[in-house]
């Protein structure tokens, strides 16, 4: 699942945030492409926390390398 916690994304490196947001984005494109195709939503709630998971992460990574 998307659900990142913030004290989770705090502890990850650089390297280790650039891997989980292409996770998510492979992920992402997975569950738009179903719903292109008009293939049914099993949890229709999931792209939006994808989005908001890719967010936090592309976030933690600006202030990390801000910090630097």
């Amino acid at each position: 699942m998307a659900i990142i916690k913030s004290k989770q994304i705090k502890e990850m490196k650089a390297e280790d945030l650039n891997k989980k947001i292409s996770e998510l984005k492979l992920e992402l494109m997975k569950e738009l492409a179903n719903v292109k195709m008009g293939r049914p939503v099993k949890n229709p709630g999931k792209i939006k926390e994808l989005r908001k998971a890719i967010a936090r992460l592309n976030t933690a990574k600006r202030v990390k390398k801000a910090n630097a």
